[in-house]
């Protein structure tokens, strides 16, 4: 909770002096453009997961990161949790009509990534080449 709150402080700080409209704007797209919201929302594609499958999916979040990622995006109303009273609790996450409008950017974006991968990694090492020969002393 305490890194929700600290996220929540973050962004009214960042807001000072900002119209409140685009600090509205800034957050939401604080939220869906997060790395975390990202993959959970791909996920959520056309299928209902449980807890577990998706934390299963997601290769490096944490239980507490998921469970934040998901609350924030249920706050939004992008993703329905719904809560089955069964022994062990079952609680399955799928995507709200809103939500779902997602999907058409996520799909561009990664397509986007897929495309210019090679590009992006080819400047990634001109970069980090000329870096280590500007951080040499000059003889």
């Amino acid at each position: 909770m305490a890194d929700m709150e600290e996220h929540s402080a973050t962004a009214s700080d960042a807001c000072t002096g900002v119209d409140r409209q685009d600090c509205e704007v800034r957050q939401i797209l604080d939220r869906v453009a997060d790395k975390w919201s990202l993959l959970v929302i791909a996920l959520l594609d056309e299928q209902t997961l449980r807890f577990t499958e998706l934390r299963r999916k997601i290769d490096g979040i944490s239980q507490r990161m998921l469970t934040v990622t998901l609350r924030q995006l249920e706050r939004d109303g992008l993703v329905e949790r719904t809560v089955y009273a069964v022994v062990p609790p079952r609680v399955d996450y799928t995507l709200t009509p809103l939500g779902a409008t997602l999907h058409d950017p996520i799909r561009a974006l990664v397509a986007w990534t897929e495309a210019h991968q090679n590009e992006i990694a080819a400047a990634r090492a001109a970069y980090d080449a000329r870096e280590a020969t500007e951080g040499l002393p000059q003889a």
